[in-house]
Parts: structure tokens; sequence; C-alpha cells
């Protein structure tokens, strides 16, 4: 049997979804300078150099892309459909985070990148390549993980009201939640402290109690075989 040589180029892409109370969930997207695709939105990535880590690579490309640092990203998933590039077989390995958006607007778009900008996840303009799929996966797999792991508190102030917690887990599944069940839920965890703070009041209701999470009692209650699911 006659092998054919290989010509495979590796990639990192990095989804990025930012968050806020006003704005809901957002993502991170570039506009391309180069072709293919010329001056169409994608996701921030490109190729991996001879002498880094995918890690690095994916950090610098953001960078380069977007002028932002994101601590830590999560590895999504490989896509190495033959012809998802027109250019030549390349795999991309896609990489995730989930950050305060309102942390990351001073955006600089350089390297093979126009513009960078926040779009909303309801509202995405057409993707390059196969990144809408990228994307997608990247989605499902945040609304997964917030069910089992609360990753959403680290998008939250470090002392909020118990109503924040919940726009928040409405905006990333993207569905209305039973708020009683939830509370319930969330409560009977002991992940929240009670500040004995009080929120001010905009009405006539009482004035909603301040919690903060409690990072040590999670990683105990993990130790201990806890069963996170929302």
């Amino acid at each position: 049997m006659q092998v054919q040589s290989s010509n495979i180029k590796v990639a990192v892409d990095a989804i990025v979804f930012g968050y806020s109370k006003i704005d809901g969930v957002s993502v991170l997207l570039i506009k391309r300078k180069y072709t293919p695709y010329k001056d169409c939105w994608a996701i921030p990535g490109g190729f991996v150099l001879n002498n880094e880590s995918l890690e690095e690579a994916v950090k610098r490309e953001l960078l380069e892309e977007t002028g932002i640092k994101v601590n830590y990203l999560e590895q999504l998933y490989s896509f190495g459909e033959p012809k998802r590039d027109p250019r030549q077989r390349i795999i991309s390995i896609a990489y995730f985070a989930l950050v305060k958006s309102a942390l990351f607007q001073q955006l600089k778009a350089s390297t093979d990148a126009e513009e960078a900008q926040w779009f909303s996840i309801n509202k995405l303009p057409s993707l390059a390549f196969d990144h809408k799929q990228i994307l997608q996966v990247a989605i499902e797999r945040v609304r997964a993980k917030i069910r089992y792991q609360p990753i959403g508190f680290e998008l939250l102030d470090k002392k909020f009201p118990f109503s924040d917690l919940e726009k928040l887990y409405t905006a990333l599944l993207d569905r209305a939640i039973d708020r009683r069940n939830f509370t319930k839920k969330i409560l009977s965890l002991g992940l929240l402290e009670d500040t004995g703070e009080l929120a001010a009041s905009s009405g006539a209701g009482r004035p909603s109690k301040i919690y903060q999470f409690n990072k040590k009692r999670y990683q105990h209650l993990l130790k201990e075989g806890m069963h996170f699911e929302i």
C-alpha cells in the first residue's frame, strides 16, 4: 500500500465568553484581515509555532488578535475535518474561557485581525471556516458544565444578592429556571455565606440578603464526594 505524505498544520482557537448583568452572555470575535474569509468574523486563533505548547499558542494568539490576557483557558475539543480550511489540511484544538466582559473592554486587534468585538451569543454574525460549529460545541459545554460545577460564581461580584445568581444561570442556560427549586438547591449545598448585609431597596419589598461564595467549603465538599448538580 502506498503511503501518501501528509502536510498537516496545527492551529488553536480561543472561544472567550463574557458575562455582565446588563448584556448577558457574549463571545469575543475578530474580523479577519486577510484571505481566506477576508472581512469575515471569526474566533480568535492561529497556527502553533514550533517552539511553543498548545497553551502558549492559544494565549499568544488571543493577545495578538484581541489585546487581552486570560489566565485560564480550558481545552474544548479538536476539529479536523479535511476541508474545514480551504488553504490546506489544518487541525484546530479549541479552548474556551468564561470571564467578566466588563474587565475586558480595552480590545486591540493586531497581526491578522482587523478588529475585535464582543457579540451577544443571540445576535451573532456569519462566521468564517467551521467556527459556527466550534462555537456551538463551546456553548453546549458551558451550559452542561455550570450544571455540575459552580464556575458561574466567578462571574459575579465578590458579594451579591441571590437574584444576581439567578440572572446568571438564566442567561448561561438561556432558559427560565424554577426559582423555588433553584434557591432551595443552592442554599442546601451550603456554598453561600450570608454576609449579614442587605442590598439597597429599590421598592416597597424587603431588602435582599447579600451573599458570598465559600470556595473553601466547596473544595472540602468535593473531597468528600459531594455531587453538585443544578
